[in-house]
């Protein structure tokens, strides 16, 4: 197989991966029947949601024309659709902004009017814990801002930072079922590992086993300085005397029905019937890996030296593919000396990872995230072939510089192995595969 075709492999998985999760082909097969005689709500918060809001216009059209739909839904700035009946409201992600919080005010408002006649259909999607972002009384937008990026500075784990940000807000934590009087159904794309609903989006109909003493115990834990208003609130919360988000076992999520219909394994699996269709042994190492995206590449590249030096514990040619979502810790100022860095975890893993094969012939790797955007820059993610560095430093941006500086996006782009898709409006968390010849 020549390079040029590895690379387009890669590729062809990375989209059937991002195709497996694709909304519009998913989201009408798990809806519920129009609801006659009442109203139906469509609500929702995710970089999918637009998609997710579109499919569920046009799964209604086909099964009763007439049926009436309305509602919001609040995606990321430049990951909208046009929609018909369920407005799109674009806003803040991974930080929340104004934009988010006057949208979840507004759905807040509109499933408390709901009757127990009327339906709610709930949207919920990777990166609705910013897009459906309402401070809990006291908290201030820019209190939640702060709090937002020192956690995704200090590299605290998605569901850590949902932890936190549910205890402090008027909508996650179960807290939107308990506004509906009306039964609900809640589609949700799942962008975490594990797939725990409660964890996604900050889980704004499903129970929350978490307490506000776990949110403090996160901050400490990470060594967090959060603005005093947030210390304070949560120590309220602690100490009882502020009502804690509705746990397990409450008689109101018997109307609920929360449903996760797309996951990272799923995805996975797509990819891997492309490489067996290819005559390609794929080895699917599991949708939940975590950790610092440096120490992730090692271990992988550990595996790779040991596939290739003794076929063992996998002969060659392997793809060897993964899921879940790395960390990147940044030094307080960010990069080496100062630097900005530009890149995200996937990419900082696929740099990890060329410098630890050190030009290896007959690997090539892709790392990419599934919602289009890998991070600070417009890139899905990126391509790593055994002349990727050669060409990089030959370009002026030399591998353990770059890496040193958490600039893994300048690394990629001046070897010209940016994957750049665009929004795919959809979300199931980052995509990962090692290909070995």
């Amino acid at each position: 197989m020549s390079a040029a075709d590895a690379r387009a492999l890669l590729l062809d998985t990375f989209q059937a991966a991002v195709a497996a999760a694709d909304p519009l082909r998913i989201v009408a097969d798990h809806l519920p029947p129009p609801q006659p005689g009442g109203r139906t709500l469509v609500v929702g918060a995710g970089k999918a949601a637009a998609s997710m809001a579109l499919a569920v216009e046009q799964a209604y059209a086909r099964l009763d024309p007439g049926h009436v739909i309305e509602g919001l839904v609040v995606t990321r700035y430049a990951h909208g659709l046009p929609t018909a009946h369920v407005r799109v409201i674009e806003a803040g992600h991974p930080v929340p902004d104004e934009a988010g919080e006057r949208a979840a005010a507004e759905i807040l408002a509109r499933v408390a009017a709901l009757g127990p006649d009327d339906r709610l259909i709930v949207l919920v999607s990777g990166g609705g814990s910013s897009l459906l972002s309402l401070p809990a009384e006291g908290i201030a937008m820019a209190d939640l801002k702060a709090t937002t990026q020192e956690l995704l500075r200090c590299g605290a784990p998605i569901t850590e930072m949902n932890i936190v940000r549910k205890h402090l807000s008027r909508i996650q934590g179960g807290r939107l079922a308990q506004a509906s009087r009306a039964p609900v159904t809640t589609l949700i794309v799942s962008d975490v590992a594990g797939d725990d609903p409660s964890a996604i989006a900050s889980g704004p109909t499903v129970p929350d086993p978490s307490t506000y003493g776990d949110a403090l115990d996160i901050l400490r834990r990470h060594g967090a300085t959060v603005p005093p208003a947030v210390r304070a609130y949560l120590e309220r919360g602690a100490r009882g005397e502020v009502a804690e988000t509705p746990k397990p076992g409450d008689a109101l999520f018997a109307r609920v029905d929360n449903r996760v219909i797309a996951t990272a394994h799923g995805s996975l699996t797509a990819a891997a019937e492309v490489f067996r269709a290819r005559g390609i042994q794929p080895v699917v190492l599991g949708d939940t890996v975590t950790g610092e995206a440096q120490e992730v590449a090692r271990v992988y590249a550990a595996l790779v030296r040991e596939i290739r030096a003794y076929n063992a514990p996998f002969a060659a040619p392997v793809a060897l593919i993964s899921g879940g979502e790395c960390t990147v810790t940044l030094p307080a100022g960010g990069g080496a000396a100062g630097t900005k860095p530009r890149g995200g975890r996937c990419a900082e893993f696929l740099l990890s990872l060329a410098l630890e094969l050190d030009g290896a012939a007959g690997v090539y790797a892709i790392a990419a995230d599934t919602d289009g955007i890998d991070g600070s820059e417009d890139n899905a993610g990126a391509l790593l072939d055994p002349s990727t560095a050669a060409r990089a430093q030959a370009a002026g941006a030399p591998a353990r510089a770059r890496l040193d500086a958490h600039d893994a996006w300048g690394f990629f782009d001046a070897a010209g192995d940016l994957v750049i898709t665009g929004p795919t409006r959809t979300n199931v968390n980052d995509y990962r595969a090692i290909l070995i010849l």
